[in-house]
């Protein structure tokens, strides 16, 4: 038999992993920082405000405000340490100058998107579940549609990951993401009905905290615990959905025309 020579095409997602598994040991390997840090953070949230707010603050009928709490801390938790991920990691590389290594091999633009939206995803998920193992232990939690919760965790999570792809490639320095991140995401996280229900507010407060699509996100996930919402969750599935559609298109089009990455 003689010798053949068999030529080996390269698998189409070997690229995408690599750098997904790339973006996955990078948060990973300081997860003392990356993942213990904001499952403690979370749990100080709610030994505080649980503690001084227990009484004061209206939950949902039938429901604790610790356990009311807890889904808010969680899902606030998924989409800051979400969006942290994609944000940080394409500011560093274009700060280090690495980032030429990710742009020379033959990644297409949905892969370079959805290894940094993927990993930013995980990031985000494994501290949400984080601390749920953290407070499981002292705090009643029901979960009465599992599936509502899931879908909620995934599209949020998704939605600041690709908001993170856009700060990242946005922002030539370090100021500039941090006052991303101090001005637009942790304000809107805050005022998005994690530590209180909308219903305790007044008419004007509530209208202004439907602008909010962060709202949204924890209402919805919060409906998968206890079954009750301060809005249809099936309208703020649809607006969550909408909203991660609209910014993976806009993040797809950044990428592939090379803003601020190749130019």
């Amino acid at each position: 038999m003689g010798n053949a020579h068999v030529t080996r095409h390269p698998s189409p997602i070997t690229g995408f992993y690599t750098l997904f598994y790339k973006e996955w040991l990078r948060f990973w390997k300081v997860s003392v920082q990356t993942v213990l840090a904001p499952v403690l953070t979370a749990l100080l949230y709610l030994l505080v405000f649980s503690q001084t707010l227990r009484g004061h603050m209206e939950a949902f009928p039938g429901v604790s405000y610790p356990s009311f709490l807890v889904p808010g801390l969680a899902m606030m938790s998924v989409l800051q340490n979400a969006f942290a991920n994609s944000s940080s990691s394409l500011m560093q590389s274009k700060m280090t100058g690495n980032i030429i290594f990710v742009l020379l091999p033959p990644l297409s633009h949905r892969e370079f998107f959805l290894a940094y939206l993927l990993a930013a995803m995980a990031r985000g998920m494994v501290v949400g579940l984080g601390v749920f193992a953290a407070t499981v232990w002292v705090v009643d939690l029901p979960l009465a549609r599992p599936l509502w919760a899931l879908a909620f965790a995934l599209a949020g999570s998704g939605i600041m990951g690709a908001l993170g792809i856009i700060a990242g490639i946005q922002s030539e320095k370090i100021d500039q993401l941090a006052a991303f991140q101090n001005f637009i995401i942790l304000p809107l996280t805050f005022l998005s009905g994690v530590f209180y229900s909308i219903q305790s507010l007044p008419p004007f407060w509530q209208g202004l905290s439907h602008l909010n699509p962060i709202f949204y996100m924890i209402d919805g996930f919060r409906y998968g615990f206890f079954g009750q919402a301060d809005v249809s969750p099936a309208l703020s599935l649809a607006i969550v959905t909408a909203c991660f559609f609209v910014l993976s298109w806009l993040t797809l089009w950044l990428i592939k025309s090379g803003y601020k990455l190749r130019h």
